[in-house]
């Protein structure tokens, strides 16, 4: 348990668990899933400061949320392993990361603004990436998110994302553009 415990510590970034096995001499990913469950129950019958948490596809030693802005008032921004968004940056993700794969057109027509820009901006903060091409006429990139997107927003899989409220006027799968969801060939 030390050894996982060591590991995670010195980790920068999220660990699979199968990479984690490896690195700690553990016949498989579930001997890992099973220790790190003893180490939180550890953690939070100590009531320690950080628990295991499991993000972006692997374990990662994290401080508890609710104790972010006491490092945030030490560290200052340093401690934020957020990125600085704009508003339109922020929306712009937000429609990928719920709409994936996504055209730029697509995009552009929920937000009723050109987001060419806005697009460059998180390609390079590496939070959405180019997964493939739309079959429908120039083949236009689609968008996704990346596995940073959910490092830094803290999700172990696209499936913890926030459920949307419907918004009237819209059916499920279906954009200002008119264009359905369903009928993207991706």
């Amino acid at each position: 348990m030390a050894v996982v415990e060591a590991i995670l510590f010195s980790a920068r970034e999220p660990i699979p668990g199968r990479r984690l096995a490896e690195l700690a001499g553990l016949p498989d990913a579930t001997a890992v899933r099973t220790l790190i469950r003893s180490l939180n129950v550890q953690y939070d019958s100590s009531s320690a400061a950080f628990r295991v948490f499991e993000v972006a596809g692997g374990y990662q030693l994290l401080t508890r949320p609710e104790l972010a802005r006491y490092i945030r008032m030490l560290l200052g921004e340093i401690a934020d392993p957020g990125v600085a968004l704009s508003p339109a940056a922020l929306e712009t993700l937000t429609i990928v990361a719920y709409r994936q794969p996504v055209v730029r057109a697509e995009i552009e027509a929920i937000r009723g603004a050109y987001c060419g820009e806005v697009l460059r901006q998180l390609e390079e903060e590496d939070l959405i990436r180019v997964v493939g091409r739309a079959e429908e006429l120039g083949r236009p990139f689609l968008y996704g998110t990346t596995r940073r997107f959910l490092e830094v927003f803290g999700l172990r899989d696209l499936h913890d994302l926030p459920k949307l409220p419907p918004i009237p006027g819209y059916q499920e799968g279906e954009n200002p553009s008119g264009v359905k969801s369903s009928d993207k060939n991706a």
